[in-house]
């Protein structure tokens, strides 16, 4: 059988029908939006994605959460922000927990050494492999920035 989703998504469907039977609206409807997103992504992508990829789908989702609460909040739209802010838990609940800031750093400084970077020219490759062992673990930006000040740049 070939799968057409991926795991996330199917554990996401599986706690709709959970909170479908439930009879709690408010997140069989944030849960539909979150399969939406995955769903487009695999349709635009042409394949299945894999984990990492659903992953960064979510991140972006609760990304958009978070942000879309903060304005509904200077706007002084409480119901709004709260109902952002509960679609934001939900979604970080399929998360995988971030890494906490030293683990990020030995993996920093053992990719650098890995690959024997030394200069801010070597930021991109030195980038592109420290996010594939963080596989959405942790936040570009950080990474980044870690990986920059390592290499003096």
């Amino acid at each position: 059988m070939i799968r057409t989703e991926g795991a996330i998504e199917e554990r996401i469907k599986a706690d709709t029908v959970v909170a479908l039977k439930a009879g709690d609206k408010q997140r069989t409807q944030a849960l539909r939006l979150f399969t939406a997103a995955l769903k487009k992504e695999r349709i635009d992508a042409g394949a299945t994605p894999d984990e990492a990829a659903e992953i960064v789908v979510l991140k972006r989702e609760r990304k958009r959460r978070l942000e879309a609460a903060e304005l509904y909040d200077n706007a002084g739209r409480d119901d709004l922000a709260a109902k952002e802010r509960y679609e934001e838990e939900i979604v970080a609940g399929y998360l995988p927990e971030e890494l906490a800031d030293d683990a990020l750093v030995a993996i920093v400084d053992q990719t650098i050494a890995e690959m024997g970077a030394t200069t801010p020219k070597d930021m991109g490759k030195v980038m592109g492999a420290v996010m594939k062992k963080v596989a959405g673990r942790a936040d570009g930006t950080l990474v980044n920035r870690l990986v920059r000040s390592r290499l003096g740049g």
